[in-house]
This record gives C-alpha cells, sequence and structure tokens, in this order.
C-alpha cells in the first residue's frame, strides 16, 4: 500500500508542495486536482483536510503521515508522533489589541480560536482573564467591543494592522510540523523511513 499523507489545506498546502516539488517529487497532480479531497499519485496518497482534521487522520491511522503547523499540535494535544519541524509555515501566537486602546483595570477579555494556549499564557502571567472562543476572523472581536483584545497567531502583521489593531506581546513561535501516527511508524517503518528522512534533509528550523 502507498504512504498516506495527510496536508493542511491553503497556505500549508501550498508551501509544502513547493517544498516537496524542491526535492523533485512530481506535484502536477497535486496542483492539478481541482476540489478534490483525495489524491493519488504514483507514489503516495494525499489527503487535504483542516488542520485540526490532519491531526485526527494521522491519530486514527486513516494518514500515516501529515503536515500541519505547530499551533495547532500545541493547542489541541493529539496522540500523535512529533517528528520535527519543516522549513516553511513560520508564525508566532500574539496578543493583540486596538491600537490607541489601554487594557482595562479590571480583568480583560480575550477572544480567540485558541483558547487552551490563550488560558496557559496567561495562568503563567498569574492573570485572569474572560476568554471568548471564536472561530472565525478574530480581529472583529475588539473592533465590536466583545473582548479588549485577542490572542491569534500572526504571519506578517498586515491583518491586525488594516483593522486596526497591534501586537502587544509575542509569546510563541511555530512552524508547519511532520507528523506520524504511532503504530504506523512500527509496522510501516521500512516504507515510511526513506520519506522521513528526505523530509528532514533540509536544514531544521
Amino acid at each position: 500500500m502507498k504512504p498516506v499523507i495527510a496536508l493542511t489545506k491553503g497556505r500549508l498546502e501550498n508551501q509544502f508542495l513547493t517544498f516537496f516539488q524542491s526535492l523533485d517529487f512530481e506535484i502536477k497532480p497535486l496542483t492539478e486536482k481541482g476540489r478534490k479531497l483525495r489524491v493519488e499519485t504514483d507514489q503516495f496518497e494525499f489527503i487535504f483536510a483542516k488542520g485540526v482534521d490532519v491531526t485526527t487522520y494521522v491519530q486514527h491511522g486513516i494518514a500515516d503521515l501529515g503536515v500541519v503547523g505547530g499551533d495547532i499540535l500545541a493547542e489541541f494535544q493529539p496522540d500523535v508522533y512529533d517528528l520535527f519541524p519543516l522549513p516553511f509555515g513560520q508564525c508566532r501566537m500574539a496578543v493583540a489589541k486596538e491600537k490607541g486602546k489601554q487594557w482595562p483595570e479590571e480583568k480583560k477579555t480575550i477572544a480567540s480560536k485558541y483558547t487552551n494556549i490563550t488560558k496557559a499564557f496567561f495562568k503563567e502571567k498569574g492573570e485572569s482573564v474572560d476568554i471568548i472562543k471564536l472561530e472565525g476572523s478574530v480581529e472583529l472581536a475588539p473592533i465590536l467591543d466583545l473582548a479588549d483584545g485577542i490572542v491569534d497567531i500572526v504571519e506578517t502583521g498586515t491583518t491586525l494592522k488594516e483593522n486596526g489593531l497591534i501586537v502587544d506581546e509575542e509569546f510563541l513561535h511555530f512552524s508547519a510540523r511532520l507528523i506520524a501516527n504511532r503504530s504506523a511508524l512500527k509496522i510501516k517503518r521500512k516504507t515510511l523511513r526513506p520519506i522521513i528522512d528526505l523530509l528532514n534533509q533540509k536544514e531544521e528550523l
């Protein structure tokens, strides 16, 4: 059976394909897949999913390997083997608020997709905060007075700037990570080891 690799759709997918091509793999079937979420090449089978779903497919053995952001691993802590960082997908976790606004003297309200990371961060600082979970554009929360600030992933900072927000504090740095199903690493070792070694030949972050 061909090794199955789950890829995070969107930005990480595109960055992985550029990286994969640099290792002399044929990516045409993947770049011309249209809306297909499952694609086979001569050597592999690929699944395209949201980041948190990538970890689920790997954890349950549907996929042998997965490419996912380190932020997903930190937030959800799935039962997968975190192999190593990949040389793309760099981003950072940050606290942001509206430019020119001060934090309230009383308890802060923070909006985030990353509620576990947010809770752990403020707990370590010794601060008690109210956390509101949002799944979409968290930048709206301070603008609409739902929250005093946000915790979110920042790459270039352009989205924050365009919405009148500024970074108040950065506290975690992430990259894309290669993950593996724990059982597959043992059972399919001879098949997976060459692929893992090849993906790890680039300089680690």
